[in-house]
């Protein structure tokens, strides 16, 4: 099935819209619950898109590459956490860290449902055809989030969870790496070595779901490919 520009923004809209929206949110609910109430009062524990949307991250960058090389690559804006704030900084960075591709899995499974619901309805139908893709999409999106935000680099989530487990003075040394992340992070993409880098985790965090819930990996490429 090839899907026109349009299909595929119908498709991918709300998938990404949850994503983004609820990963950010986790971020400062478990903050605040550890006792950080900047995003709190920045309005940012919310499941309103509209308060984690970044124009250019958000809305610009992923129709430019959805255009024009058929991909989809963008970001949200970060929710602001002041991890002095915490009551165990160094220790409760891991949780607030950990909470954002937490909530990327829970969502994958979430749209796995859909996905089975989606399936069992009647074939062919316009409802049943845009559920089950969107429902590939969610899983599809959900899971390559989870995955890059877990790499060990500042200041993605696995960088954060890495210099909470790190003994004090190697942690602060590594946590320098901050300023350069995003840099890297570009070269790495560009350059091909983070895909090589995700590919076989995201791979083998689909056809886990896809046991999971009984699908053949099989199909569920094949679904996700068809996006």
């Amino acid at each position: 099935m090839e899907l026109n520009v349009i299909q595929k923004i119908a498709v991918f809209a709300l998938p990404v819209l949850f994503a983004i929206t609820l990963h950010e949110a986790a971020h400062g609910y478990v903050a605040r619950h550890f006792g950080d109430l900047t995003a709190f009062a920045a309005g940012r524990i919310s499941l309103n898109p509209l308060r984690h949307i970044d124009l250019v991250g958000t809305i610009i960058v992923p129709l430019v590459s959805l255009l024009l090389a058929d991909i989809l690559f963008g970001w949200a804006k970060p929710v602001p956490v002041n991890f002095a704030n915490l009551r165990n900084p160094k220790k409760d960075m891991l949780w607030v860290a950990a909470a954002g591709p937490f909530s990327n899995l829970l969502m994958a499974l979430g749209w796995a449902l859909a996905l089975k619901f989606g399936a069992g309805l009647a074939p062919g139908s316009s409802g049943a055809v845009w559920l089950v893709l969107s429902a590939a999409c969610g899983i599809f999106v959900n899971v390559i989030l989870m995955v890059l935000n877990l790499l060990p680099l500042p200041p993605l989530d696995g960088g954060r969870i890495a210099v909470s487990l790190l003994p004090h003075r190697l942690a602060w040394r590594f946590a320098q790496i901050e300023r350069y992340g995003f840099m890297i992070l570009i070269v790495l993409l560009f350059t091909g070595v983070l895909g090589i880098i995700l590919w076989p985790l995201i791979n083998l965090s689909i056809s886990g779901i896809g046991a999971l819930f009984g699908f053949a990996p099989d199909d569920l490429f094949r679904l996700i490919r068809a996006l």
